[in-house]
């Protein structure tokens, strides 16, 4: 099952763990993309406050990815070609080659990147990915391996970290997004 085309649209989630919100507006715009959002929240008693903008070609690949925090710190990534990254300066980052998805801390919006890009199929049985993954206390991006399995073709995947660590099985809207995501995010 394919997702719907998307039409402009304004996603909410809230929190499960702790205080904190986010609000996405996601829209098509020419050649692919554009996911804006501020999130706000606190985890580990840490607060934060954020923006982000994610810009996708027509296949959900991430070409750029910026996110800002209310203090002023911030993070820039380009992607010009799939798994090939460069820094704010248009410098290579070659500690990330490979890496096609992104996945920013504190949202489930970037787990629908994956799992649209790829058109994850039950058929296809579990997907390991590397990942550029950016934590909103730092912002220092690192290489995270994660894998994805359809169980319901676009409607519930599972998502696992390649430790095993952590696994939640997602239910998706007709858009591919994250309606629940366990102990961590649910829509609203």
């Amino acid at each position: 099952m394919s997702f719907r085309p998307l039409q402009p649209r304004t996603v909410r989630w809230r929190s499960v763990e702790a205080e904190g919100l986010e609000h996405l507006d996601l829209r098509p715009v020419p050649g692919g993309v554009m996911a804006s959002a501020a999130v706000i929240g606190e985890r580990g008693g840490v607060h934060y406050g954020v923006r982000y903008l994610v810009l996708l070609d027509e296949n959900w690949r991430t070409v750029e990815f910026g996110v800002s925090s209310a203090d002023g710190r911030g993070i820039l990534m380009r992607s010009p070609e799939p798994g090939r990254w460069l820094d704010n300066q248009n410098q290579p980052l070659p500690a990330f080659d490979g890496c096609v998805d992104i996945d920013l801390a504190a949202t489930p919006f970037t787990n629908t990147l994956p799992i649209r890009r790829r058109g994850l199929l039950v058929e296809h049985g579990p997907q390991e990915l590397a990942m550029v993954y950016v934590p909103f206390d730092t912002f220092s991006p690192r290489v995270d391996r994660q894998r994805y399995t359809a169980i319901e073709d676009g409607r519930l995947y599972r998502y696992e970290a390649s430790d095993r660590s952590f696994t939640a099985e997602l239910p998706l809207d007709e858009d591919g997004l994250v309606l629940d995501y366990p102990t961590l995010f649910q829509r609203i």
